[in-house]
């Protein structure tokens, strides 16, 4: 894995292992503190041009569900859009050992 730097406005910086795409990005840092819902969140536009901090301990372990499933009124039901429009995602850890029943790919993918 590689390293990265996140460094703050104020020039505080903290240091992490990069899964996924690795970018640079100039955006709003924000969290969030829900248990699940990381693949909802980072398809939602709202979040658009921030990076966003999971507080819970584990991410990574139900990963991403299949984007065509659709519910009775045809609105895609796992995620909010097509595309992930938060610009980053940090976490405290993370593992490619997903175990839900639903999950199509892992979330690095």
């Amino acid at each position: 894995m590689q390293r990265e730097t996140l460094i703050l406005e104020d020039e505080s910086e903290f240091s992490g292992f990069v899964f996924g795409a690795s970018t640079n990005a100039t955006d709003e840092v924000i969290f969030q503190t829900g248990m699940i819902g990381y693949i909802e969140l980072l398809t939602d536009p709202s979040y658009c041009r921030q990076i966003l901090v999971l507080i819970f301990p584990l991410i990574g372990n139900y990963d991403v569900p299949d984007e065509k499933a659709v519910d009775d009124f045809g609105i895609q039901r796992w995620i909010e859009s097509n595309k992930i429009y938060a610009s980053g995602l940090i976490v405290s850890g993370y593992t490619e050992q997903h175990s839900h029943w639903n999950t199509v790919q892992s979330l690095s993918s």
